[in-house]
């Protein structure tokens, strides 16, 4: 697992989860990326909240 996103949309934050780093936590971010993995990838999360 290169990383992984868990989205808890009550508390409106998001756990990013790296292969060995501690995890990330965002609040209320508007846009993910895909990082190096998808690198063109952009999760619009305005319209998740």
């Amino acid at each position: 697992m290169r990383f992984r996103w868990l989205i808890n949309r009550k508390n409106q934050q998001v756990e990013i989860y790296r292969s060995g780093k501690d995890v990330e936590i965002l609040d209320s971010p508007e846009i993910l990326s895909g990082e190096n993995v998808l690198p063109e990838f952009i999760l619009d999360m305005t319209i998740i909240w």
